[in-house]
């Protein structure tokens, strides 16, 4: 790789990290929905991982990580419930889940995209794409619920939504954000 594409890699990812950064700490990257929130975040990620491959897309994701772990000291009343309640928890909740979701799109559009079957190149962006934010909506829930189901945090959760295991607990918490 010659320095001009180098750099022209570099300039993509610091931009797309910058827009990271602007739609985390503006009202635009989490729209609450009653304890959770819709994450947009995942979409310069998302694209990063596609564009840059699966190393930026990482890095893109742990940026979004540590943006959703700074919220847990205050800004976030979700996270900052469960920050008190255990922080080593909490920063695995948030980071490596995020840095999965930035790296796996990348490796799953690497694994189907063929230059030269156009069909098959369109198939590869659309699956990236959807895989971007239904693997973090996956692997935070998964976290949560591993790390965090049996306080009595979620457990108050668990029993306002009637849910009679961790799966539909799961769908029940996250269905509006699914739709």
């Amino acid at each position: 790789m010659n320095d001009h594409s180098k750099t022209l890699r570099l300039t993509r990812l610091a931009l797309l990290a910058a827009i990271v950064l602007v739609l985390a700490y503006t009202p635009l990257g989490y729209i609450h929905i009653g304890p959770l929130a819709i994450t947009p975040i995942m979409i310069p990620v998302t694209v990063g991982a596609i564009l840059l491959g699966p190393t930026e897309g990482a890095i893109l994701g742990g940026i979004f990580g540590l943006t959703s772990f700074s919220t847990c000291f205050g800004s976030d009343a979700f996270g900052t419930m469960l920050m008190s309640i255990n922080p080593v928890f909490t920063f695995l909740t948030c980071v490596p889940t995020r840095v999965l979701a930035g790296w796996l799109p990348a490796v799953i559009f690497k694994a189907l995209y063929r230059k030269e079957q156009p069909l098959r190149a369109n198939t590869a962006f659309g699956v990236a794409a959807l895989a971007g934010p239904v693997l973090n909506t996956v692997f935070f829930m998964g976290a949560l619920v591993l790390f965090f189901y049996h306080t009595d945090y979620i457990q108050g959760f668990v029993t306002a939504l009637g849910a009679a295991n961790p799966l539909v607990f799961v769908l029940l918490f996250v269905g509006v954000q699914g739709v």
